[in-house]
C-alpha cells in the first residue's frame, strides 16, 4: 500500500506540543515500517500556520503541501499518514479544501494519534470523538493567538519584528531580532516586481517561469510556483519597507528592497 507523510510545525505547535519535524517523521517512518506499509515521501512545510489561506483564490498557502497535492494528482496513493490532523489544518475551511482535495485523487487521511479517522466514513461516534478533538484543538489555537497579539501590536506598532518565519528575500541573525536583506532572495524579489512593471497582464504562471528560466530560486533551493509568486506580490509594501500586522500599519525598522 503506497502512503505519502506530511509534517508540519509552527513555531508555536512546535513550542506548545513538543512535535519537532524529526519527531514526526520518525514516528511515521516508524508506524510505515511496523504496519508494512511503502512511504513514497515525506512532505513538510516549517513554520507555517496550519491555519493560513489565501482568502482571495481559496488556496492553501503551504508550498510542502501545494507539493504533495500535485503528488497525488500523478500518483496512485492511499493514505496521507499524519501524526495527527493537527499537522493537515487548524481552521474548518482548511479542513473542507484539504479534505475536497484528497476525495478528488481517491485518497483517505490516516492519523497515527487519531487511528480511527477517516474522511470517508460516517461513524457518529467517531464523527463525535473526532470533531471534539478538532474542537479543542481549534480552542487551543485560539487561546494562544490572544495570548501573544497583545504583545506583537506594541512591537508592531515601534516598526519591528513581530516573530514568525522570516518573509522571502530577508533573514534573522542569530541573537538579533530585527530582519536584514538575504542578497539572493531579494535579487528574485527586485526582478520579480521589475517583471511585473514590464509585463503587467502576465499570469502568476508566467511569471513563475520566468523567474526559473533565469535561475532564480525559492529558500528552499527549489523553482517558483504560481503560490510563491502571489505571495511575494502580495506583500508588495512590506518590501518597500512598510510593516503591517492585522489592522496595524508602520514604517519598518527593516530595509526596502524595492
Amino acid at each position: 500500500m503506497n502512503v505519502v507523510g506530511y509534517i508540519r510545525v509552527s513555531t508555536q505547535g512546535q513550542a506548545r506540543d513538543g512535535y519537532s519535524l524529526r519527531y514526526q517523521e520518525d514516528e511515521i517512518k516508524a508506524y510505515c515500517k511496523e504496519q508494512g506499509l511503502n512511504l513514497v515521501h515525506i512532505f513538510r512545510d516549517e513554520g507555517i500556520s496550519g491555519a493560513k489561506l489565501n482568502e482571495e483564490a481559496l488556496e492553501i498557502d503551504r508550498v510542502g503541501l501545494q507539493e504533495m497535492l500535485a503528488h497525488l494528482s500523478s500518483v496512485q496513493i492511499e493514505y496521507v499518514l499524519v501524526l495527527n490532523t493537527s499537522r493537515l489544518w487548524r481552521s474548518d475551511i482548511v479542513k473542507v479544501l484539504i479534505q475536497r482535495e484528497l476525495k478528488k485523487y481517491g485518497c483517505d487521511i490516516k492519523s497515527i494519534e487519531q487511528p480511527f479517522y477517516s474522511i470517508h466514513k460516517k461513524d457518529p461516534n467517531d464523527f463525535l470523538v473526532n470533531g471534539l478533538m478538532e474542537l479543542l484543538d481549534q480552542y487551543q489555537r485560539l487561546e494562544i493567538s490572544l495570548k501573544l497579539t497583545k504583545g506583537r501590536n506594541k512591537k508592531v506598532k515601534e516598526g519591528g519584528y513581530a516573530g514568525g518565519r522570516a518573509t522571502f528575500g530577508y533573514m534573522k541573525q542569530k541573537g538579533n531580532k530585527e530582519l536584514i536583506i538575504h542578497d539572493s532572495q531579494a535579487e528574485a524579489v527586485k526582478r520579480l516586481f521589475e517583471l511585473k512593471q514590464l509585463h503587467k497582464k502576465w499570469s502568476l504562471s508566467t511569471f513563475a517561469n520566468r523567474l526559473n528560466e533565469e535561475g532564480y530560486k525559492t529558500a528552499q533551493g527549489k523553482q517558483f510556483t504560481k503560490v510563491q509568486v502571489k505571495r511575494i506580490l502580495d506583500r508588495e509594501s512590506f518590501y518597500q519597507g512598510i510593516y503591517t500586522y492585522r489592522k496595524i500599519q508602520a514604517n519598518g525598522q527593516h530595509p526596502a528592497i524595492i
